[in-house]
């Protein structure tokens, strides 16, 4: 390398490093990271792809942009609890409840006397509020931990009666029977796949019996000659020495009260209040706050099932609560906002970004997703794409999700904050520039 050589103008890390934005940017990225985007800018120098006075713009470009490899959507599918791009969207205030835990909190500690407390205990008196038939609650990890936590905890190497018209796979190869066959319990299949009543039940009753297990068929439905055995009728059986037979009753979505827009989807107060021992829910669906499982019911036996050596496992981090007592106490969620927008409201914003890029509006049907009300339509409209813009939305930047129907690109706004109708439009854009 001579002494002219353009080369040696190439700054040194140390000097680099020194550099305000990369100095800034170790707090955010760590210094290994920052090291590692000055080192590629180096090279890039020396191979002559750039100048030597462009290796510290070149470092702070190569510096990512998130902290995270998750890449934020706009959701325009129209579906809901979309699993695939996260299911619920947090509140606002479960994302301020999230940042304030992110510190050191009082999660299983009591300031005022410096002793250890149950961990979680405003969460869990949150969902108590919310569901007043609960004697008590307890929240785990997802809707398939607490039923394999409860199912463990009240019947391992016992029997497990369940209807085969709700022996269902809940997504992505995951079917009830290996779930329970996992907790130690033997499943009891009875009635059929399309009719099961009280009465079938009863005759599999016997010494071996730890639960009957009710699960809602939330994503998928039966119709024509069925019938199923309701949780009243349930609720009166009893064992051999006379004794109530728990009833474990998963009604998946996580509706804690009744939704008119949703009449056929159980909801935990009811189910409760017909008599179920336990209710399992998933706490990032209908309720709409992040991955949980709800356990809720009868005092006595939530305190098994919190006592038992799997919940430890099953348990939830100081996030999860924070978002979760958020989500219960505060304004209503972002899910329950999309599931009940206006009607009026939709279209009108979907006529403006139509007219904006020059497309047509058409009539759709979105869906609540995650499982949770699968005959149920959510009418609205959506902007015409040509079907190759469904990939460019999807790698653009924003990366908007949009739904391909019929060899079209349909842009359903139903799921995308009002505030970002230009961010769409602008995607839009781009999307229908690249095709010319």
């Amino acid at each position: 390398m001579t002494q002219t050589d353009p080369r040696r103008r190439i700054p040194r890390t140390d000097a680099l490093l020194a550099d305000p934005v990369l100095a800034a940017a170790v707090d955010r990225h760590g210094a290994d990271a920052v090291k590692a985007a000055v080192r590629v800018a180096q090279e890039q120098a020396r191979s002559g792809e750039i100048e030597p006075g462009q290796v510290a713009d070149a470092a702070r470009a190569a510096l990512p942009s998130r902290s995270t490899s998750l890449r934020p959507l706009l959701n325009a599918t129209g579906v809901v609890v979309h699993t695939n791009v996260g299911r619920a969207p947090l509140s606002a205030a479960a994302v301020e409840a999230v940042v304030a835990a992110s510190g050191y909190v009082d999660v299983e500690f009591d300031v005022a006397t410096g002793a250890r407390a149950r961990r979680g205990r405003g969460t869990l008196a949150a969902l108590r509020d919310a569901v007043p038939a609960a004697g008590d609650a307890l929240v785990v990890n997802n809707g398939a931990a607490a039923l394999v936590l409860a199912t463990t905890a009240l019947a391992a190497g016992r029997e497990v009666l369940v209807s085969r018209g709700e022996m269902v796979e809940i997504g992505d190869g995951f079917r009830l029977p290996d779930l329970i066959a996992s907790t130690g319990a033997r499943l009891r299949e009875v009635g059929t796949t399309n009719r099961t009543t009280v009465d079938d039940y009863a005759a599999a009753l016997g010494p071996q019996t730890g639960c009957v297990l009710k699960v809602h068929p939330s994503n998928f439905r039966v119709e024509g000659f069925t019938s199923a055995a309701p949780v009243e009728q349930l609720a009166r059986l009893a064992g051999p020495d006379g004794a109530p037979v728990p009833i474990v009753v998963d009604i998946g979505s996580g509706l804690l009260r009744r939704d008119p827009l949703l009449p056929d989807e159980p909801d935990a107060a009811s189910t409760l209040a017909a008599g179920a021992t336990i209710v399992t829910a998933s706490g990032d669906k209908l309720l709409g706050g992040p991955q949980a499982g709800l356990v809720l019911g009868d005092a006595t036996t939530v305190e098994r099932l919190r006592r038992h050596p799997l919940a430890r496992a099953l348990r939830v981090d100081k996030l999860t609560l924070a978002a979760l007592e958020a989500t219960l106490r505060g304004p209503a969620s972002p899910v329950t906002a999309y599931l009940h927008a206006d009607a009026d409201a939709l279209r009108a914003r979907t006529e403006r970004l139509a007219e904006s890029v020059g497309r047509e509006v058409v009539p759709v049907e979105g869906r609540v997703g995650g499982g949770g009300a699968p005959g149920v339509p959510l009418p609205g409209w959506a902007v015409v794409l040509p079907e190759a813009c469904a990939e460019r939305l999807r790698t653009g930047d924003p990366g908007v999700v949009a739904r391909i129907e019929r060899g079209r690109c349909l842009v359903d706004l139903r799921c995308v904050p009002s505030e970002s109708d230009g961010e769409v439009e602008r995607a839009v854009r781009a999307a229908l520039a690249v095709g010319g």
